[in-house]
């Protein structure tokens, strides 16, 4: 299946400002995200971004960048416009790698790819939680997901919610139920992102914070695959940083 990357990279982020240009062990973070990408089957990989810092590094090391606007509320309105530069249709497949996940499997980027069909025009990727920390964590976005594997809902919330058992923050375990987190890479036709940016913000959207609800509400479907290989946390904060780069020394960079 034939497929481009498309990298969405801010360099004004509100939690980490100027995070694409930081330092992982000789090479910047969007390079990294951008090789890893390289080691897919994609047709081409794109930097989409709005900063010229940004754009310079990008082309430094001799990777595509496509320059977007500075007034997209949301990383998919920039992989929108980057798509429709670089020339794709409404039959072409874009996934969106995160610019902020540096040890992103290949085979995970072709497998979420790979989750789209003729009824179903995006795609994205879970994982089981283990901990109950984690079903209990508002930062961990759960998934519920019908026999078919099409999502029925996203939310910050633990769901499913057990009425009879479910336990205290205690950590008490709680075996019996399966809980998946939501994993932030996502896959799509150039024409679902097209209908994307036309909606309005959706009730949903707007409550928990998840941009993906804005899909659903207006009644497209989304395949949710159990990721086939384990997903490092990316870097969302300054002290992200030792944790990633501890990987980095001891495993080397993903395939």
């Amino acid at each position: 299946m034939s497929f481009n990357v498309f990298i969405p990279a801010r360099f004004d982020s509100s939690r980490f400002p100027g995070k694409p240009l930081i330092d992982l062990a000789g090479k910047s973070m969007i390079q990294r995200v951008y090789e890893q990408a390289l080691k897919s089957d994609a047709t081409a990989v794109y930097v989409a971004t709005d900063d010229e810092r940004i754009r310079d590094a990008v082309e430094g090391f001799s990777g595509n960048v496509i320059m977007t606007s500075k007034d997209h509320e949301t990383g998919t309105d920039r992989i929108h416009e980057a798509a429709l530069a670089a020339g794709l249709n409404g039959g072409d497949i874009v996934v969106n790698v995160q610019g902020d996940e540096p040890l992103m499997p290949s085979a995970v980027i072709n497998q979420v790819a790979g989750g789209l069909d003729r009824g179903v025009h995006m795609s994205t990727l879970k994982e089981q939680i283990t901990e109950t920390s984690d079903i209990l964590d508002a930062n961990v976005v759960k998934v519920v997901a019908d026999k078919n594997d099409v999502a029925l809902y996203f939310s910050r919330a633990p769901i499913p919610w057990s009425r009879d058992s479910f336990p205290a923050a205690s950590g008490e375990k709680l075996s019996g139920i399966n809980w998946y987190r939501h994993l932030g890479i996502y896959a799509y036709t150039v024409e679902l992102l097209s209908q994307y940016v036309t909606w309005s913000i959706s009730e949903l959207e707007q409550i928990e914070r998840l941009e993906q609800l804005r899909v659903l509400a207006n009644g497209e479907k989304i395949r949710v695959l159990t990721s086939m290989q384990e997903i490092p946390p990316g870097i969302d904060v300054p002290g992200d940083l030792a944790r990633t780069l501890q990987v980095l020394e001891t495993t080397g960079e993903p395939e």
